[in-house]
């Protein structure tokens, strides 16, 4: 070849929780021969030097003789992963002639490659074509099936099996409906007893609120827990499009995210901040964002890493996680609802009327305390699990089944909904007190009832926001404008755990 021969294919690489455009730059020259990557690439990418040389070869394509530089840009941002080989080869080929270059414009393509040619595909897939719908790109990537249902028209995906399909004049369009089978849901009526446990899941799928359960071991905190997305409401199109994006990053399926079912997470207790947060190098999403949009659920809380509990406290609170690195911030969506669950104490039978304890104070104190205070504050609602007796275990309990519960959850947020536009609230969920008093709707004596209690038990400004915010999810699921002195105390009940409260209470 002679002159120089110049030429660049848009791809992209994965950044967090989604993926960003990147252009591939390729220029021919003449020099010492060899092959140079630059633009801050990672190990994989500079390896892919080897595997688009010998996949070309194997599909009897020429790779010139000559000095080929590959310029990733931006050059300020790390790019990793195996998807550059193919826009690499294929930005070759076509600076060289060997396709046509109006063939792959207006594409954004990813993909890995084997020694023979083969593409492969790659992590991340529906972050890939949500990038390359947003930069107004189809998308050119390996046969997969693994894709959003829903896309707009212009926008499509190619799919190639091998590089000679390059030169093929037909690329096929993958199918824009993938086949998606019905998952089976766990339900509640297979759950004898318990019927204070289902009305507290009911008012925390109502009104997204965090709960806490405590109890001895089989007593049903996780056969509760694995229980509550049966109940939730469908995604939404834009809820299914976000955590579908973030599951295929980490490479999990999205069968059930595609059926519109909320995400359910139950990492195990032995999770890392990393692992449960998000982090790692290059940064990958954690727990608490592929739990977005649905349910985290922490089993065994007690048993969590101090440090990664408490790094829990900021998603909660703004949903969202950012993780500082030294090229920059990373932020990733983390909207959950927190359940968890725990022994009170080591043996886990403290409480116990059948059961003796064999923990000693000091022991107790110490394993409840590894949850910490702050994090134990941002529950809304905690309470007790004791085994259901075997009458009850055996014959379940249909007049409770997450049909009738998911039910009243849907007609309880339609509800608020109408209230929120009714009332001309700037948010359904208020973030400070006054505005949450204002949606109440109170009248003077439960309002004089609800002091008289937050005084009695010391209830922080965090404290009186979520018993407020409990109070008027109770009322929501009664269709009731107002919020009432039995919705208060109701909350209070699920908010506060010792004794003289609940006589108050009562």
């Amino acid at each position: 070849m002679k002159g120089t021969a110049r030429f660049s294919v848009m791809s992209a690489t994965i950044r967090g929780a989604e993926a960003i455009p990147v252009r591939v730059e390729v220029i021919i020259s003449t020099g010492m021969p060899g092959v140079s990557i630059v633009g801050m690439p990672d190990t994989s990418i500079h390896e892919a030097r080897e595997r688009v040389r010998a996949a070309l070869k194997s599909c009897n394509f020429k790779l010139p003789g000559e000095k080929i530089v590959f310029n990733l840009a931006p050059g300020s941002v790390k790019k990793t992963g195996t998807g550059f080989d193919l826009p690499m080869a294929v930005a070759v080929l076509a600076a060289t002639g060997q396709i046509p270059r109006s063939f792959v414009q207006n594409k954004m393509i990813v993909g890995e490659l084997s020694l023979d040619g083969e593409v492969k595909p790659v992590q991340g897939l529906v972050a890939f074509q949500m990038c390359a719908y947003k930069e107004g790109l189809d998308l050119l990537c390996a046969p997969t099936f693994n894709a959003l249902a829903k896309r707009s028209e212009g926008n499509a995906i190619y799919a190639i099996e091998n590089l000679r399909a390059l030169l093929s004049d037909d690329i096929p369009c993958l199918s824009l409906t993938p086949s998606v089978g019905k998952h089976k849901e766990l339900d509640f009526a297979d759950v004898g007893g318990h019927r204070l446990a289902k009305r507290a899941l009911q008012i925390a799928a109502a009104g997204n609120h965090g709960l806490l359960m405590m109890g001895p071991p089989g007593s049903g905190k996780t056969m509760l827990a694995q229980r509550l997305p049966s109940i939730l409401p469908s995604l939404s199109a834009a809820e299914i499009a976000e955590s579908s994006c973030i599951a295929s990053i980490v490479d999990e399926p999205i069968d059930t995210i595609l059926e519109g079912k909320r995400p359910f997470r139950s990492p195990h207790h032995s999770a890392t901040l990393a692992g449960l947060i998000g982090g790692g190098n290059p940064v990958r999403p954690g727990e608490v964002s592929l739990a977005h949009n649905g349910v985290l659920m922490l089993d065994e809380l007690s048993e969590f890493s101090p440090s990664a509990l408490q790094g829990l406290r900021q998603p909660l609170e703004e949903g969202k996680v950012s993780i500082t690195r030294a090229d920059g911030n990373v932020i990733m969506p983390a909207k959950f609802m927190l359940i968890a669950a725990s022994n009170p104490c080591p043996c886990g039978y403290y409480g116990d009327d059948k059961i003796a304890c064999t923990c000693t104070p000091s022991r107790i104190h110490a394993y409840q305390n590894r949850i910490g205070g702050p994090l134990i504050d941002r529950f809304d609602m905690f309470i007790d699990i004791w085994r259901s007796d075997f009458d009850e275990v055996i014959a379940g309990d249909k007049e409770m089944s997450s049909e009738k519960l998911r039910d009243g959850v849907l007609k309880a947020r339609k509800f608020a909904f109408d209230r929120f536009r009714k009332q001309h609230s700037n948010t359904i969920h208020a973030s400070n007190v006054a505005a949450l008093m204002e949606q109440c709707m109170m009248d003077t004596k439960t309002r004089s009832y609800f002091k008289r209690n937050a005084q009695m038990n010391m209830l922080s400004g965090r404290g009186i926001l979520r018993v407020l915010r409990v109070a008027r999810t109770i009322a929501d699921l009664g269709q009731s404008e107002r919020v009432s002195q039995n919705h208060i105390a109701e909350a209070l009940t699920l908010r506060l755990r010792n004794s003289s409260t609940a006589q108050e209470i009562a």
